[in-house]
Formats: C-alpha cells, sequence, structure tokens
C-alpha cells in the first residue's frame, strides 16, 4: 500500500507539471443530433449529445461548449433559459450546468448525478418564480435558482410505481407531472410532496389516451395533456378528448403562445388556433421538442441540427461546423498539419473527415459519389500528403480531396472473403524507402496478406512464409520501418500475435522472403495486438491488451550474421488495455488506452503523464486512436464521446537556427507557475539566460524539440527580478548560436 501511495503521488506530481505545458484544450464533436432548444432573443440555444452550442440569427454565428469550455455534462438532454438569462443544460447522467453569460462561466449541480439512482437522465428543465423544476428519470427535483441548492425532491406519485420516469413537470398552480404511468396533479392544500398520498393519479381508465404524458400546459385556462396517443383535457376529475384530428397520433412536444397552441407530431408541426388546425411545415428528420421566440419564429430539436421555422414558414438546419459523427477509429496527420479521420464499420460508418485546424469537411456517399461506401475503417496519410482509406468491404480509397481513387478487386488483383471474394477489407497502410504504398488485407481469401502498389501502378501481391499457408483473418494495424520490414497484428485464433515480412526489394523473387511470428512464448507481452508503431529511433512498439512491448535491433532481420530481435516488454505501461500509440518530435510516447491518455519518456521507462476524463477535458476514459502534429505540437485524442485536442512544447525541432521567438514578451512573473516560451531552437539545443551586463542567471537543455520554457527562476530556484535579459541558444558542440531578448516584469 506504501508503494502504490508513493507512485500516485509522483503520477500525480508529474501530471501536475506537464498539464503546465499542455494548453489550449478543444473538444470536436458532432453536434447534429440536437435533444433541447431554446430561445434567448435572437439566439438560438441548443442540447446537444456533443456538447451545446448557440447560434445568433443576426450575424450567422456560431460558438460551441464542451468541457473544454467548462462544461460538465457530456450527451446533454434537456435545456431552458431562467428568468436571469442563464443557461441551464441537463445531461443523461444527471449532471446540470448552468452558463452566466455575463462573466462567461459556469456552475454545475452534481446532486443527481451522485444520486443513489440507476437512471438519472435529466428530461425537462422548467421553472417557476425563483424555484428551478428538474423532471428526471426517477422523479422531480425542485432548486432554489438563487442559491443552486435542493429544496425537494419526490419520486412517489400516489399509487404509480416509485422512481417512475418524468417527462415534464409544471407548476400551473398545482403541480402537474407526466409520467410514463399517467399524470399525476397534486392535491390541494398539500405541502409534503414526497407523500405519495399528496397526490392524485391519472390513467387510461379516467380518460386519458395513453399512459405514457410527454407534457402538460394550460391553454386558454384549460388543462392540456399530450400523449403518444393524442391529446386530452382536464375537467377537474376526468380527461375528455381534446384536438379529435390528433387521436391516435403521437406528440412530441407542445408550446403555447396566446391563443395559439404548436404541436408537433410526427416530424410535422402544427398550429391550432380558433379551433382550426393548420400545418406549417414538414421536417425531413426526426424532431422532438420545440420553442419559440416574440416573433413566432420555431426552433425545432432535430437530428439534422436545429430547424429553424421563419414566421413565413421558411425552414432551415442549423449546426455548427464539426465531425460528422462522434466516432474515430482511426486517424492521421498528414506533412501539412490535416488531420484525416475514419468513421466506422460494419454499417456504423458515416464516410470520413478531414480537419485542417479551422474547418472540418465531411465526405460521404451523399456528397461524393465517388466514394463506394461509408464503412471507411482506416485513415492513413502518406509523406506526399495523400489520404488512403480503408473502407469495411469496399477496397480502399486514394484522394486528395480533390480526385478520388478507389481501389478493389476488380483493379487491384487484391482478393476479398474466402466467402466473398469481392468484399476486400483494408485495414493498414504503410509507405517504405521507395515510396511503395504497402496495403494489409483483413481475410484475403488467396492467402495474400500484403500488397504494394509502386509510384508508377504496378501492382504486387505476397503471401508471408511465416503465415505457413494459412488464410488467416483479423490481420490488422501495419506499420513499416526503416530498413522496410512490414509488421502487423493477427488476431486469427491459429496465430494470435505480430507477423513481419521483408522481400527484400527483389518483388518477383520470393526465394530471399523474410519473415517471422511473433507471440507470448517469444516475448510479447500478450497475443492481442491492438496497435504497431515505429518510433524515431526504429525501434517498434507493440500495443496489447495487457501493456506494451518494444522490439528493437530490426536491422537483424535484413543483414546476415546480425543478432537476433530484442524482445522487451514496457513496465511503466504493464497490465494497461493498449489502443493506440503515437510518436512525438522527441521520441516520446502518447498511448491510448482503456484508462485515458498516457504519456512515457522515449524507451518507455517513466510515465510523465497521465490525462483522463477526471483530470482533463478528456469527455471518456476510453482513448481509441492517437495521432500528433508534429510541426504544431498537438496531439489528437479520438475518444468513444469525441476527438479532443491540445497543444505541447515537443514540436519538430529547426534544421539550423534562424529566428528565436520568445512569448509573452514582456513577462510577467507571477509565482513561478506560468512559464515564457523559447521557439526556433534546433534540435538538442542547449539555452543560456543573461543579464544585460552579462551575468549568468540560468541555463538549461531544451526538452529537444523547437521550444523550450523558462519559469524565470535563476539556477538557485529564485524568481528573478524585472528587467531585460538575454536568451542564448546553441548546438551541443557550441558551433551555431542565436540570441534573443525578453522583458521581464515583478508585479
Amino acid at each position: 500500500m506504501r508503494y502504490r501511495l508513493t507512485f500516485l503521488f509522483v503520477l500525480a506530481y508529474l501530471s501536475f507539471c506537464y498539464s503546465q505545458q499542455v494548453t489550449n484544450w478543444k473538444i470536436f464533436t458532432d453536434m447534429k443530433n440536437v435533444a433541447d432548444v431554446a430561445f434567448s432573443g435572437e439566439i438560438i440555444w441548443a442540447a446537444t449529445d456533443g456538447g451545446a452550442f448557440k447560434h445568433s440569427l443576426t450575424d450567422s454565428s456560431f460558438q460551441t461548449f464542451t468541457n473544454a469550455e467548462g462544461l460538465t455534462g457530456v450527451s446533454l438532454t434537456s435545456l431552458m433559459v431562467d428568468n436571469l438569462e442563464r443557461k441551464w443544460f441537463g445531461s443523461s447522467n444527471g449532471v446540470i450546468d448552468i452558463y452566466n453569460e455575463d462573466d462567461k462561466s459556469f456552475n454545475v449541480i452534481l446532486d443527481i448525478a451522485n444520486a443513489n439512482q440507476i437512471n438519472k437522465s435529466i428530461n425537462y428543465l422548467n421553472t417557476t418564480a425563483d424555484t428551478i423544476i428538474v423532471s428526471t428519470d426517477f422523479g422531480v427535483s425542485l432548486i432554489n435558482g438563487k442559491t443552486l441548492l435542493f429544496l425537494d425532491t419526490f419520486s412517489k406519485f400516489g399509487d404509480f410505481t416509485a422512481n417512475t420516469k418524468v417527462n415534464h413537470a409544471d407548476k400551473l398552480g398545482l403541480f402537474y407531472i407526466s409520467t410514463e404511468e399517467g399524470v399525476a396533479i397534486q392535491k390541494a392544500g398539500a405541502t409534503n410532496l414526497s407523500a405519495p398520498e399528496s397526490w392524485n393519479t391519472y390513467t387510461t381508465s379516467d380518460g386519458l389516451p395513453s399512459n405514457k404524458i410527454v407534457k402538460i400546459v394550460n391553454y386558454r385556462d384549460t388543462i392540456v395533456a399530450a400523449t403518444d396517443n393524442g391529446f386530452a383535457s382536464f375537467n377537474g376529475s376526468q380527461w375528455t378528448p381534446f384536438i379529435q384530428a390528433f387521436n391516435n397520433n403521437p406528440i412530441s412536444d407542445v408550446v403555447t403562445s396566446g391563443d395559439s397552441l404548436f404541436v408537433l407530431s410526427e416530424n410535422v408541426i402544427y398550429i391550432y388556433y380558433n379551433r382550426n388546425l393548420f400545418q406549417l411545415y414538414r421536417s425531413s428528420f426526426p424532431t422532438n421538442r420545440l420553442s419559440l421566440n416574440s416573433n413566432l419564429d420555431i426552433a425545432g430539436a432535430s437530428s439534422k441540427g436545429v430547424l429553424h421555422l421563419k414566421s413565413d414558414a421558411t425552414g432551415s438546419y442549423l449546426i455548427p461546423n464539426g465531425p460528422a459523427a462522434n466516432q474515430f477509429p482511426s486517424i492521421s496527420v498528414d506533412n501539412t498539419g490535416k488531420l484525416w479521420s475514419a468513421s466506422g464499420k460494419d454499417g456504423t460508418g458515416v464516410g470520413f473527415y478531414t480537419f485542417d485546424k479551422v474547418t472540418w469537411n465531411n465526405y460521404n456517399v451523399e456528397n461524393t459519389p465517388e466514394i463506394p461506401n461509408n464503412d471507411v475503417y482506416r485513415a492513413y496519410s502518406s509523406t506526399d500528403n495523400v489520404g488512403y482509406l480503408g473502407t469495411w468491404g469496399y477496397g480502399f480509397i486514394r484522394t486528395d480531396t480533390e480526385t478520388f481513387d478507389v481501389f478493389n478487386r476488380s483493379n487491384s488483383g487484391m482478393q476479398g472473403i474466402p466467402q466473398n471474394l469481392d468484399f476486400l477489407v483494408i485495414t493498414g497502410f504503410g509507405n517504405d524507402s521507395h515510396n511503395n504504398l504497402w496495403v494489409l488485407n483483413l481475410w484475403a481469401a488467396d492467402r495474400k496478406t500484403l500488397s504494394m502498389l509502386t509510384p508508377d501502378n504496378l501492382w504486387y501481391h505476397f503471401q508471408i512464409p511465416a503465415a505457413q499457408n494459412l488464410t488467416l483473418n483479423h490481420q490488422d494495424d501495419l506499420a513499416v520501418d526503416a530498413f522496410d520490414t512490414k509488421w502487423y497484428g493477427s488476431g486469427d485464433a491459429a496465430r494470435r500475435g505480430l507477423f513481419y515480412f521483408n522481400e527484400m526489394k527483389t518483388y518477383d523473387d520470393i526465394s530471399d522472403d523474410r519473415s517471422g511470428f511473433i507471440s507470448t512464448p517469444d516475448g510479447l507481452t500478450d497475443a492481442d495486438v491492438r496497435s504497431v508503431t515505429i518510433d524515431k529511433r526504429g525501434d517498434v512498439w507493440i500495443g496489447t491488451a495487457l501493456g506494451v512491448t518494444i522490439i528493437s535491433n530490426t536491422n537483424s532481420i535484413t543483414s546476415p550474421g546480425s543478432s537476433t530481435l530484442r524482445i522487451a516488454s514496457v513496465f511503466a505501461l504493464r497490465q494497461q488495455s493498449v489502443n493506440d500509440i503515437a510518436v512525438d518530435p522527441l521520441n516520446q510516447k502518447w498511448v491510448g488506452t482503456d484508462q485515458g491518455l498516457l504519456l512515457v519518456n522515449s524507451d518507455g521507462s517513466r510515465l510523465l503523464a497521465a490525462y483522463d476524463s477526471k483530470n482533463s477535458p478528456l469527455l471518456s476514459d476510453r482513448i481509441i486512436s492517437v495521432a500528433v502534429d508534429e510541426d504544431a505540437g498537438i496531439v489528437y485524442a479520438g475518444t468513444e464521446k469525441s476527438l479532443t485536442s491540445f497543444e505541447t512544447p515537443f514540436i519538430r525541432p529547426k534544421e539550423a537556427f534562424d529566428k528565436l521567438f520568445i512569448y509573452p514578451n514582456p513577462y510577467i512573473v507571477n509565482n513561478g507557475s506560468n512559464f515564457v516560451t523559447i521557439d526556433g531552437l534546433i534540435a538538442n539545443s542547449e539555452i543560456k539566460i543573461l543579464t544585460i551586463s552579462g551575468k549568468l542567471i540560468s541555463e538549461f537543455p531544451s526538452p529537444g524539440g523547437r521550444t523550450a520554457q523558462w519559469d524565470g527562476r535563476d539556477d538557485e530556484g529564485n524568481l528573478v527580478s524585472s528587467g531585460i535579459y538575454i536568451v542564448v541558444a546553441f548546438d551541443a558542440e557550441g558551433n551555431n548560436t542565436i540570441t534573443g531578448k525578453v522583458a521581464v516584469l515583478r508585479p
């Protein structure tokens, strides 16, 4: 126990230190699946399963809100604007966030999220005076809108089942509760609402068309219940049919405005006025909530964004720019800094997406007919910045996003699975030293697992000797090392582990082909291989279900007389379920696991930092994919709920000194917790900080990349005084030197 506590303390300290260097967190989510909407003047607010956004009708701008901006809830389910213009967001796990636009701050209420309940979704948020009415999966809670303290919670209404789901609650003189079992109405004079006897309950036996009550409103002094089977009105003791045209029709939402009733039923918006019913708009997509503004504009929460219906009945769908889905099974960054992402397999894919640090572009069969199918499983960007997208059953796509080439069985010679030779699944790509493209086939019927496409568009196909003439399935995650050896994982029950292959650059001569198979008896940490990555030393890092294995001395495969492969496990990552590994410019490894994103040093001997949903803006602990933009120091982590990015100082170094960029300048020293960044360094630079008179203040090495940071302290750990300081950077031999200046201010 003492060792464990010490380890956790050290890890927490390291994570804190590195968190000072990790900045500008961003979260990218698909926000088209809107759960609730609300007007606030000329602003439409939306709660989605990827966070929240607002849209200005004045300037057509969007602003998104996720954990990176302070939002705590992830999958939002409800939204309300209170009388102080604060925005309340309820989520599927019971978290309630309150956004104050005046100071751009968030408050969070966790009482429901921490409650001893299984289902905690916030289904509706409502307000009466200063009290917030919260409808949940297990009852109704009342919150003081000023203090944000809970006033009461009641979950047993008359003879209804305890903890029944509440879809909507409102105080219309008395409390009216819309549940999955019927209507509950507060008895006149009842004050102890936690007592079941304080409620009268009504079901279909009392005239309701259904026991599933969606919402109750007061329309022209009449209590009206909307159900999944039409409307009913209440006369004080019984319910009777209301608006006969909706008999047997499900009602999704109903909103009152003066003498008008706006009804959403089966994706059609109606207005009921003076006992007449008019159809306003038919939505092309599932829609479940409505909101009105003073101009009688309508906002609808749909699966295609916010439906904005103007008073002249012209409609449009509003959605902020983002990825087409919250699915990032495979990501890659090209040399221009563009991110490429796959989306899914087996019918879950939505095509592929790219992101250039500003704009997301989504490509699918609807907007890009050249794409054979939306099931894009693997994304890879080559050294010439061309994207390669492996599909689940339709070969692969080569594209610069202007032209699209599709390679399948008919034009590549690759064969698909034994049951259907045309069903060609591509699970990995890699370039060798001659810029040949290597392609990995999931389950090649002809047992030719690897194929190669030359720059002259010639195809070669290879059967791996170590596969022992077996037809193996689940070949996944290809990497090509500096000696042109191809490494990939195999999940087939007959050969679970890691294969390697080198054709020795004789594409038509199989006699000199070299291959091998490595599994747990050979030192592999676990036979469940999930990631294969080549680091900057040429070592092969293999992520498995139980940790990481490093294979070095890989030149021995192609060099006769060389020593055998060296295989070792990474102690710092033992027992971790590893899904992906990315290498940064300092040869550090960013490791995506089921428990978060881990950073280890170049040889894996030290765990430097750990990020998860508890200590960072990450929306999920399960990291599926990782990629690094080396020229910007940006790390991308794909989770099952979002893509997260952040900036690090680990940036590809300059080839030669040109100019130092030192910022912030002037540098205001607070307590030593903020840093000044020195940008423009070559690999392994040394840094000296001098006074104007030439006195040495501090001396330290750069981490190895393009940037280094100084905390404003001298070599004895004291904060320096205000003044002008000279920054000198030089290479390890002292042959190349560059200088800059920084103004330091001590408050």
